[in-house]
């Protein structure tokens, strides 16, 4: 029986280990599958896949693959061969509605095994990958100029490329309110409400649908990064700069996003008032013990580019994956363990793990639906919600200045019209390509004023040139 587990943490202490990561483990009748393959999995998180939704990701799809290949074909990972992909792909997307995997599920998984078999390739198990391949010719955004790129034949080209689902700012505020704050909808506290963290929780929101960070980036922020923001002098500035390392983000790319000073003038009460009382429950019941493996560090000063470790030595916060960050605890001066460095705290002051956040959200969109109001949200769509608004409101701003442009016709013309607006979501969201961000204008329609708005906006641009 072929099954799916996850590697135990090693102790490396006060290091940096592979296994400090939620690597998946595959193990047929409870004994390792296969040493090599084992290996392919603890690489992936010096390979950029840190993300523990990445990695389970990845150890469920090879799972299935491996155990089609052994139940199925008789064979192993490393002997399967074209026509075993093909076997495969039926029994994945050409069986009955009630067993098989939508197109997007499937593409996920063919994206696995490529990064597998390239791996294997190069590391001399197989000489030639059981999948096939042809090229394409794409062209690049902003240059224009076409390439040629190799392309998985597997690949389901009727996919959707996205599934986009944001909600309006107005559902936003009743979120917020109703299923967060745990308010009633006319706005008054409710009658046995139970929530003590709705402060917290409203404004871990407000965070992400105004930033538009992952929920892993925001659930692992430090708490000495954005005292380090509040100590900075902006002149005024309703925004500032918030710098995310590389191993935070997704493929290892780091960003740079927006902050609100509103939201971090929220995150300096929340810091003074709530995570204060939370974090001296934390050191009074010697909360670092219930912790997973803590790196006991001294106190970092705002805006600390390393942490000083409690026995010497430092740890850059450049080089800090998602879960050091919520393993760090600050000590008093005498060497006792005092807070968690992350940010974002529980009432007894333990770090908030991103699941935590997933179970948060879903308690709020049940207690919006028993007040008669049927919205549903989750973390990551407000990680849409912000794209899609932002695009949108830029695009409006473009076309204020945009008459000039309109004078040269044709698809050129469009594509620098809204060219900068969205190369601008595309560095605000950490994305890869700038064809990722695209999917996002499909969804603008979905914003009747702002389309209303930008058709009446650039009409009357065309008038203007018509007429001079």
């Amino acid at each position: 029986m072929i099954t799916l587990q996850e590697h135990r943490p090693g102790g490396v202490e006060n290091g940096v280990s592979p296994r400090d990561f939620h690597v998946p483990l595959i193990l047929k009748n409870g004994v390792l599958y296969n040493p090599d393959l084992d290996r392919f999995f603890m690489d992936l998180p010096l390979n950029g896949v840190r993300s523990p939704h990445s990695l389970r990701a990845y150890g469920y799809d090879i799972m299935v693959w491996v155990r089609f290949l052994d139940e199925a074909r008789g064979t192993n990972i490393w002997k399967a061969e074209r026509a075993d992909v093909m076997a495969f792909q039926r029994a994945r997307r050409r069986q009955s509605a009630e067993v098989s995997v939508s197109a997007s599920s499937w593409n996920r998984s063919v994206a696995a095994f490529e990064k597998l078999y390239r791996w294997a390739e190069a590391e001399g198990l197989m000489s030639s990958s059981p999948f096939t391949h042809r090229d394409i010719w794409m062209r690049t955004h902003g240059t224009g100029r076409a390439r040629a790129v190799a392309r998985n034949d597997a690949y389901e080209r009727a996919a959707k490329r996205s599934d986009i689902r944001f909600v309006s700012l107005e559902e936003f505020g009743v979120f917020k309110n109703v299923g967060l704050r745990t308010l009633t909808p006319s706005g008054t506290p409710r009658v046995g409400a139970r929530d003590r963290n709705g402060t917290r929780n409203a404004l871990f929101a407000e965070l992400l649908v105004s930033t538009g960070l992952r929920l892993e980036e925001a659930s692992f922020l430090l708490e000495s990064e954005l005292r380090g923001l509040m100590a900075l002098n902006s002149k005024g500035s309703r925004q500032v700069r918030l710098e995310l390392s590389p191993p935070l983000t997704k493929g290892d790319r780091g960003r740079t996003v927006l902050l609100p000073r509103r939201i971090l003038q929220q995150i300096s009460t929340y810091l003074a008032i709530e995570r204060t009382h939370a974090v001296s429950k934390f050191k009074a019941r010697s909360g670092w013990q219930s912790m997973d493996r803590p790196i006991l560090i001294r106190r970092p000063a705002a805006g600390a580019v390393s942490f000083p470790l409690l026995h010497g030595g430092a740890l850059p916060l450049a080089a800090l994956t998602p879960d050091e960050r919520g393993r760090l605890v600050i000590c008093d001066e005498d060497g006792t363990p005092a807070e968690p460095a992350v940010l974002w705290v529980t009432e007894t002051g333990q770090p908030v793990q991103p699941n935590s956040w997933e179970v948060i959200f879903a308690r709020a969109s049940l207690r919006c639906a028993e007040a008669g109001i049927p919205i549903r949200i989750n973390p990551h769509r407000l990680r849409h919600t912000f794209a899609v608004h932002m695009l949108s409101m830029l695009i409006r701003h473009r076309l204020r200045n945009a008459a000039q442009e309109l004078t040269d016709p044709g698809i050129e013309a469009y594509r620098r019209l809204l060219g900068d607006p969205l190369q601008q979501v595309q560095r605000l969201l950490g994305h890869a390509s700038l064809a990722t961000t695209y999917i996002y204008l499909d969804h603008i329609v979905a914003q009747a004023d702002t389309v209303d708005a930008a058709v009446e906006e650039i009409l009357a641009l065309v008038s203007d040139v018509r007429a001079s």
